[in-house]
C-alpha cells in the first residue's frame, strides 16, 4: 500500500473524515513535511471540489498548538485541567495494571468503553476497539445517540438504509428538504438542487427554525417540533382523497396502501393544522405540489428522529414516496440515508465473537450520567475516544457529575484536552485521518474512499487501532486477531459477497483507484430487505415489535410545564464539538444565540441582542436573544455545541433530557422544554 507521509512536498489525495453525509473528495498540499493547503477534488464525481470552511481551515487545527503531543497523567482535582506529561510505557502500564485490578475486584464489565464517530474512518471507529473490548469482556456501549431511531422507522418501510442516488437528484423537479438545514450539513445536496433549480426545480424547506436553508428556499413552511410526522398524514389524506396516487405503483411494489388509504381519513387538513401549526391552505398546496410534480424528492433530516415519536416520524414521511410513485423516476424518491449500498462485513472487521459472556450488560450512550451515577454494579472506568460527552451527551449535568466521581478511573485519548479530557486520569494524544490508514463509507452518495497516511504522526500521538494493540499486549492478550495491521483489517471488512453492492469493490482495487462507487443496478423496489419484499405501508414487523402497523402520530411527552419546546440544533461552523475550541470557527459563528418569536419575546419584556438565561429542572445557560419570526411562537433554538466561557454557561445539553425515542433507542434532544428569562 501507498503511503504518502515520508514525501514532504507535493499535491495527495485525501478524504473528509467529518461526521457529515457529504464526505468530499480532497486533495492535500505539502510542503516540507506539513500541510499548507486543503482543497476540495474537482474530479470527484458528486463533491466536485467543492468544499466547507470546516475542511478548508483543518490544517489551523492539525497545527494548533493545544494539540496534545504527548501522554498525560492527572495531578490535580478531576475538572481541574492539572496534568503532567508521561511517557507511552507509564501510560499503558497505568491502564493495564488499573484494569487488571478492577477484573479482579468487580469483573471486567467494570469497564465501559465510550467513542462515537468523531473520525468517521471504520477501522478508527469499530475495528481494533471493538475486537479489544469484546475480548476483555467490558460492558458494552449501544452507539445511538444520531441517526439511529429514524435508521430504524425508515427500515421498517423500505428495509434498510437504501435511497435515491444523489448524482441523479439533477433530474429532480421538487426537492422537499425536511427536517435538515442542508446548506450546512450536506452542502452538497444543496449544490444540486441549486442547479436543478435552474431548470426550473423548486425548493420547499418543512422546519422548526428558517435557518440558512430556509432562507435560500422557494418556499419556507415552519412547523411546530415532533408534528411532522401529523403533517406527512395529512399530506396522505389528500393524496388519495383527491386521487393522487399512483394506484399501479402502489399495487406492483407496496403492501397495505389499501389500510393506509381508510387510516390516514382521520387526519384531515384541519386536525393536522391544529396539531403543526401549518395553515390549512399550506396543507393543501404542499399536498398537491408533491402530487402533481415528478421526479420529486424528499431528503429526510437528521432533526427529525431526535424527538420521543422520532421513528415514527422518518416511517411516517417514508411511506410518501411509494404514494406518488416517486420512485419510479430518475431522480425521485428519497433519501434518509444510503449507507445500505456500501455496507462491509462488520462482523468480520468487529469480531463480535471474541465476546464470551453473551450477557455482558449494554449501557445506552443517551444515558452516560445514569451509567455513571445509578448504576449498580458501578462504572469504575471509562474509556473515551472519537467523542466529547460532557458535552454532547443529554442530561449534562448528570455526565459531569458521574465524570467527577473520585473512583471513577477515566481515560481519554483525543487530538485536544476536550472538555471531557479535563475530568480523566490519563489523557492520550490521538492521530488525526491524515495521519493514518483507513477507508470511509458515505452515507449519503454510494462511493467508498480509501485514506492513506498523508502527513507522520503529530507529536507521539498514535491511532485507536494502535493503543489497542498496545493494550491489548499489556494485557497478556495473544489473539492474533488483536495483532491484524490495518491493511488486514481492511481486506476482512471488504470481503463481503453478502453485499452484491460491493461487486468489484476490495481493498485492492482501492489502492489502484482511491475512490469506487457501489453498484446499485441490483437494486430492486420489489426485492428490498423488509419481510414482505415490497415497501411496506402496513408493517406487521412493526405490529410484533409493539408499535402500530400504520404510520401514526404520537404527540411528545409532555416533559414538564415549562411554556417552550426547545430544540438545540447544529451551527454552520461546528461539528457537535469539533471546531468549537477553534478560535476561527468561532469568529465566523460569533456567539451562542437563542431564537425566539417576536411575540414571545415581546411577553417577556426581552430585545434583540439582550442576553437571557434559559432553563429547566435539568440546568441552565446563558446565551443572546435573536428576536424575530425565525421560529413560531412557542419554540425556541439554540445553533452548535458551544463551550462555556468565564461567567457563562453555554452548555446546551444542560437542558436536554436522556429519555430515548420510540425506535432504536435514539436520542430526544429536541423534546425537552425550557423557561426563558431576561438577564438582568
Amino acid at each position: 500500500m501507498k503511503t504518502y507521509a515520508s514525501q514532504k512536498d507535493g499535491i495527495f489525495p485525501s478524504v473528509c473524515s467529518l461526521d457529515c453525509p457529504d464526505q468530499c473528495g480532497l486533495l492535500v498540499h505539502k510542503q516540507e513535511g506539513k500541510i499548507i493547503k486543503i482543497e476540495g477534488d474537482p474530479d470527484h464525481p458528486v463533491t466536485q471540489g467543492s468544499i466547507c470552511n470546516k475542511v478548508r481551515h483543518m490544517a489551523s487545527r492539525l497545527y494548533d498548538e493545544k494539540r496534545l503531543t504527548t501522554p498525560l497523567k492527572r495531578v490535580g482535582e478531576k475538572g481541574s485541567g492539572a496534568f503532567t506529561p508521561i511517557s507511552w510505557e507509564e501510560a499503558i502500564d497505568t491502564i493495564a495494571t488499573k484494569w487488571r485490578d478492577l477484573i479482579n475486584e468487580h469483573g471486567p464489565e467494570s469497564i465501559l468503553p465510550y467513542s462515537f464517530y468523531g473520525n468517521m474512518g471504520n477501522l478508527n471507529a469499530e475495528g481494533m476497539d471493538r475486537r479489544f473490548f469484546y475480548r476483555l469482556g467490558a460492558s458494552q456501549l449501544d452507539r445511538t445517540i444520531c441517526s439511529t431511531a429514524g435508521g430504524v422507522g425508515y427500515s421498517y418501510t423500505m428495509g434498510g438504509s437504501f435511497g435515491t442516488d444523489p448524482e441523479e437528484t439533477t433530474e429532480t423537479r421538487l426537492f422537499i428538504m425536511w427536517g435538515i438545514n442542508t446548506v450546512s450539513t450536506n452542502m452538497h445536496q444543496m449544490a444540486i438542487a441549486h442547479k436543478a433549480r435552474k431548470k426550473g426545480a423548486k425548493i420547499v424547506v418543512i422546519d422548526v427554525h428558517k435557518n440558512q436553508t430556509g432562507r435560500m428556499a422557494d418556499w419556507f413552511i415552519p412547523i411546530l417540533p415532533g408534528t411532522d410526522g401529523a403533517l406527512a398524514l395529512g399530506m396522505m389524506h389528500i393524496l388519495f382523497a383527491e386521487d393522487m396516487v399512483n394506484q399501479e405503483f402502489m399495487q406492483k411494489f407496496t403492501v397495505g396502501y389499501k389500510e393506509l388509504e381508510e387510516h390516514v381519513k382521520q387526519y384531515t387538513p384541519e386536525v393536522v393544522s391544529e396539531i403543526t401549526g401549518v395553515p390549512i391552505d399550506d396543507i393543501y398546496t404542499l399536498a398537491r405540489m408533491y402530487g402533481s410534480t415528478s421526479p420529486s424528492l424528499i431528503r429526510i433530516g437528521n432533526g427529525l428522529q431526535h424527538h420521543d415519536n422520532g421513528g415514527m416520524i422518518v416511517r411516517t414521511i417514508s411511506c410518501l414516496p411509494a404514494l406518488t410513485g416517486a420512485w419510479s423516476e430518475k431522480g425521485g424518491g428519497a433519501i434518509k440515508g444510503n449507507s445500505g449500498f456500501l455496507a462491509y462485513n462488520t462482523k468480520a472487521l468487529q469480531r463480535p465473537d471474541l465476546l464470551e459472556n453473551k450477557k455482558t450488560r449494554t449501557f445506552n450512550m443517551n444515558q452516560l450520567g445514569r451509567a455513571l451515577l445509578e448504576t449498580d454494579p458501578p462504572v469504575h472506568s471509562l474509556f473515551v475516544y472519537s467523542c466529547n460527552p460532557a458535552v454532547v451527551t443529554p442530561e449534562n449535568n448528570k455526565v459531569r457529575a458521574g465524570l467527577k466521581r473520585d473512583d471513577l478511573f477515566t481515560v481519554v485519548h483525543d487530538l485536544f484536552l476536550t472538555e471531557t479530557a479535563q475530568y480523566a486520569d490519563i489523557v492520550l494524544p490521538a492521530q488525526s485521518s491524515f495521519e493514518q490508514s483507513d477507508f470511509y463509507t458515505s452515507y449519503w452518495h454510494h462511493y467508498i474512499h480509501l485514506q492513506q497516511p498523508v502527513i507522520e504522526p503529530y507529536g507521539e500521538s498514535k491511532s485507536n487501532m494502535d493503543v489497542f494493540r498496545l493494550l491489548a499486549k499489556a494485557l497478556d492478550f495473544d489473539d492474533e486477531s488483536l495483532k491484524d495491521s490495518d491493511e488486514e483489517l481492511m481486506r476482512q471488512a471488504l470481503n463481503f459477497s453478502e453485499n452484491p453492492f460491493l461487486n468489484g469493490i476490495h481493498f485492492d482495487s482501492l489502492v489502484k483507484h482511491t475512490y469506487l462507487k457501489a453498484d446499485r443496478t441490483k437494486f430492486r423496489l420489489d426485492h428490498l430487505n423488509t419481510p414482505s419484499g415490497k415497501i411496506e405501508l402496513y408493517s406487521e414487523r412493526m405490529l410484533k415489535d409493539g408499535f402500530p402497523a400504520l404510520p401514526t402520530y404520537t404527540p411528545l411527552n409532555p416533559d414538564s410545564d415549562f411554556p417552550f419546546l426547545f430544540v438545540p440544533g447544529p451551527n454552520h461552523n461546528f461539528l457537535n464539538s469539533t471546531f468549537s475550541n477553534n478560535e476561527k470557527h468561532i469568529k465566523l459563528e460569533k456567539e451562542a444565540k437563542l431564537h425566539l418569536n417576536q411575540q414571545d419575546a415581546q411577553h417577556l419584556g426581552i430585545k434583540d441582542g439582550e442576553l437571557v438565561r434559559v432553563f429547566n429542572a435539568r440546568g441552565d445557560c446563558e446565551l443572546t436573544a435573536s428576536v424575530g419570526e425565525n421560529v413560531l411562537p412557542g419554540v425556541v433554538v439554540t445553533q452548535g455545541l458551544w463551550a462555556d466561557m468565564p461567567g457563562k454557561k453555554q452548555t446546551v445539553n444542560a437542558l436536554t433530557p436522556d429519555r430515548l425515542a420510540d425506535m432504536g433507542g435514539g436520542a430526544t434532544f429536541f423534546s425537552g422544554r425550557v423557561n426563558v428569562e431576561k438577564i438582568h
